[in-house]
């Protein structure tokens, strides 16, 4: 039983071949994201090249974090007598959610460079109770 695998009917067919390449990488993540832990906070890193500052959302609702990021570009080549020789159109949108209960989302602090998401989620600290003396009387 250990070696059985399912088998599919493969056929030298042009979109059997799209339809493979697509099935295979339904599960990837929408982008590449690296989190580590240091001390105090978590630096989550997200890969999101291609995009501008202006293209990427974050969101914050019910401990959840949404990074977004989306653009679109357009494309006019026209003859002389402003006919299209070429027009193409292309949007690109990603997006992925976080959990973060545990973190201090008011001093969540983000910085965006070379294609590279930095979020910094600080933790939150732990609550010590104070103690106090009571006087006698």
């Amino acid at each position: 039983m250990l070696g059985i695998l399912p088998f599919n009917r493969r056929e030298d067919n042009v979109f059997d071949m799209f339809d493979r390449f697509f099935s295979n990488n339904a599960d990837l993540p929408a982008f590449r994201t690296d989190i580590r832990n240091e001390d105090d906070h978590y630096m989550l890193e997200a890969e999101l090249p291609g995009f501008s500052k202006e293209d990427i959302s974050l969101d914050l609702k019910e401990g959840v974090l949404t990074i977004k990021a989306e653009h679109k570009v357009e494309t006019e080549d026209k003859n002389e007598k402003g006919t299209y020789i070429r027009r193409e159109r292309r949007f690109d949108s990603v997006s992925r959610s976080f959990d973060v209960s545990g973190i201090d989302e008011e001093n969540i602090s983000a910085n965006y460079q070379d294609g590279v998401l930095k979020l910094r989620l600080p933790k939150v600290q732990p609550v010590i109770p104070e103690t106090r003396r009571i006087e006698i009387q």
